[in-house]
């Protein structure tokens, strides 16, 4: 199957509200209608013909000290895993961290699960961007909802107001 690329700005029907409404920040992000069925990545790349080193996963992560609990969001080459444990949970100073539940996740992104993407996020979320997904010259990413895709360069996620680049991979 062969994806059809158009300026995500004229499409805005194929993104979730957030993410419709700060695609403008975003310079040169396409956008591709998909198979809702085909949105994880593995099954996104295979059926689509787009090699895992070229798609970028967005981690919600939930950050923990005391009783107060921050949110944020982790870029990854969908071809590593972001450490959470570690390098993610040491940034954002939590005692401890963890992928966010799914219902809380979508609850608080206005996006789909499976679709979330660092794009229109809540204003105070960090956005942790590993350096790898910083470097490319385009990832493919989520667009808030399972029935497309935004193609953007890295340097474009890592210009995301509140993102941060940093080694996140493991």
């Amino acid at each position: 199957m062969t994806l059809h690329w158009l300026p995500a700005a004229d499409r805005a029907d194929l993104m979730a509200d957030p993410v419709a409404r700060a695609i403008g920040q975003v310079e040169g992000a396409r956008v591709a209608q998909i198979d809702p069925d085909l949105a994880d990545t593995a099954a996104f790349c295979e059926r689509y013909g787009v090699a895992m080193a070229d798609s970028a996963n967005c981690v919600v992560v939930a950050a923990r000290r005391g009783g107060e609990v921050r949110y944020a969001a982790c870029m990854v080459l969908a071809t590593t895993r972001a450490d959470v444990n570690g390098v993610v949970r040491r940034h954002l100073g939590a005692r401890k961290a963890s992928f966010a539940p799914m219902d809380e996740a979508v609850e608080l992104t206005g996006m789909e699960y499976g679709g979330i993407t660092p794009v229109g996020l809540p204003a105070d979320w960090p956005i942790l961007v590993d350096t790898q997904v910083a470097e490319r010259a385009e990832v493919v990413i989520g667009s808030g909802v399972r029935r497309s895709k935004l193609a953007v360069a890295g340097a474009a996620l890592a210009a995301l107001k509140g993102a941060e680049v940093l080694s996140l991979a493991t």
